[in-house]
């Protein structure tokens, strides 16, 4: 997550953010299924704020990377994932939404009621267009690590000022107890 954090500074469209916002004002619950690695998806997801993520897990073993692959999230193992959080969770995938871009996605893009294909390889344009299913274009590409509010300066005094305070009362009123013994 570290090196993530700051090295790889991850785009995010603007308007998939503001996508996640409406679907998050509206009380949904929000998933990323990926297939990269879950080192790769698990802070990009705690990020843009999503409740759980799936991902390709690699087998560890001694903590070290066998080379093999646990879970592959691709294809119909997306279908798999989402299954799974689907009865962990309760929730009813004809009324689940799915965006991607590729249609080694159309396991899951099928597997829910409201499928988006968006900035849709040629593939996946054609099936959605034949599916009838809603095709989004976004062209706002900004850093992820941007989109996430950071603390003002006047936050982090007021927060160090209440902190130290707490302190000195904490060290006075300790104090005080003792001297009553």
């Amino acid at each position: 997550a570290e090196t993530l954090h700051d090295i790889v500074d991850p785009l995010i469209y603007a308007e998939a953010a503001d996508l996640i916002a409406d679907h998050r004002i509206r009380g949904h619950d929000v998933i990323i299924v990926s297939a990269s690695g879950e080192e790769m998806v698990a802070p990009i997801a705690q990020a843009l704020g999503a409740d759980h993520f799936a991902a390709t897990r690699m087998v560890v073993q001694d903590n070290k990377y066998t080379g093999d692959v646990e879970f592959y999230c691709y294809g119909e193992g997306k279908v798999e994932a989402i299954e799974k959080l689907s009865a962990a969770n309760g929730y009813d995938l004809t009324k689940c939404y799915a965006y991607s871009d590729s249609v080694t996605d159309l396991p899951m893009l099928s597997a829910v009621g409201h499928p988006t294909a968006v900035n849709p390889d040629r593939a996946l344009r054609r099936e959605a267009v034949a599916r009838g299913w809603p095709v989004l274009t976004f062209e706002n590409p900004v850093s992820l690590w941007a989109r996430i509010p950071q603390p003002s300066t006047t936050t982090v005094a007021a927060s160090a000022v209440v902190a130290l305070s707490a302190l000195a009362a904490g060290a006075v009123s300790y104090r005080l107890l003792r001297r009553r013994r």
